[in-house]
């Protein structure tokens, strides 16, 4: 949790406690949900409901491993979910997914560069 979203979160009456419960779950959000230990799951699930912009970025992060897990969806349609995902995270109100959309747009295959 960044320090200007837990001043905010403050201000807005949250309990301190709810605060730990975000600073502790921290360490597990960058895992899926299935690499999470069963023992702080229900911390970490709990953490994600108190912050909108948290779920936000849970929720599109899952979205964007799923694209990544392999499938039988041809390439021209895995560019086009693909292009969807960047276009709903480019119009997202958090900046931390627009910043993100906007590196991988900039990313260009190998053999493309000159």
């Amino acid at each position: 949790m960044a320090l200007a979203e837990g001043v905010q979160m403050r201000a807005q009456g949250h309990a301190v406690a709810e605060l730990a419960n975000l600073r502790s779950a921290r360490r597990w959000l960058h895992r899926d949900a299935g690499h999470i230990p069963s023992g702080v799951r229900a911390q970490v699930s709990s953490a994600v409901a108190q912050s909108e912009a948290l779920a936000e970025l849970v929720g599109m992060r899952e979205q964007l491993r799923q694209l990544w897990t392999p499938s039988n969806a041809s390439s021209e349609q895995l560019v086009l979910d693909l292009t969807a995902w960047l276009r709903t995270a480019e119009a997202s109100s958090t900046s931390t997914l627009r910043e993100f959309a906007a590196m991988l747009r900039s990313v260009r295959p190998a053999h493309i560069l000159l």
